[in-house]
């Protein structure tokens, strides 16, 4: 009974390690688009688009935003709200280098159809200064952090963007309540995303859950109440 318990254990977790993809020369993952536009959104009403235009353009949005938060990664400005203080929550995300659809080096493959959405795999080769700057997040002492967001579907690709900025500052303000004693004044760093983007809708919103690398550039203390 120990040997299969040893045994059963052992495949648990080559299936797990199995299941984790290796990101480091080549990006691979899922990506979906609904097959029709929210009813409220100008692309919606365009009569003159064919059957998959807006799909299509989705994905070619999406992909790109995300990936350039797997590549390049983003920088935050975060203040934490206070009430005792009058201070309210502030939470800015900006881009640190781009990867734009016209450049080509995204491609699109193997695509099909599920529950009204056009699935397909998003692809990636980094280059080499790429390649060395993912291995650079993953020997320095970077933190790992993970967080869920959500964002209105009538919002269109802005309910993604602001699910993933909302995803980013629910990990990164988890990640300080549980390290910092005292609230700071503010918070400035930058996160490359590991792992595979999850998204989602549930009730009216999308749910995006993310998993970063995490590095602190500065706090700024108060130095008074």
């Amino acid at each position: 009974m120990k040997r299969i318990c040893i045994i059963i254990i052992f495949f648990f977790f080559l299936r797990v390690f199995a299941q984790t993809p290796d990101f480091t020369e080549k990006i691979r993952i899922p990506l979906w688009a609904e097959l029709d536009a929210y009813p409220e959104l100008a692309e919606a009403q365009d009569t003159s688009s064919g059957q998959f235009d807006y799909p299509i353009s989705r994905l070619k949005k999406t992909a790109p935003f995300l990936l350039n938060g797997m590549v390049y990664g983003w920088r935050f400005e975060y203040t934490p709200s206070d009430r005792l203080r009058g201070v309210a929550e502030y939470f800015n995300v900006e881009e640190i280098n781009t990867i734009k659809e016209e450049d080509g080096s995204i491609t699109y493959t193997k695509p099909w159809f599920e529950n009204n959405r056009v699935y397909c795999w998003v692809e990636f080769t980094r280059t080499p200064q790429m390649i060395w700057t993912l291995k650079a997040w993953n020997s320095i002492q970077s933190k790992k952090i993970q967080g869920r967001g959500t964002g209105m579907i009538a919002d269109g690709f802005d309910g993604i963007t602001n699910a993933t900025n909302d995803a980013l500052k629910n990990a990164v303000r988890e990640h300080y309540r549980q390290i910092l004693k005292n609230k700071p004044k503010e918070i400035d760093g930058h996160v490359i995303i590991r792992g595979t983007p999850q998204i989602g809708i549930n009730a009216g919103r999308y749910v995006v859950e993310l998993d970063f690398f995490l590095e602190t550039d500065r706090i700024v203390k108060y130095t008074r109440f």
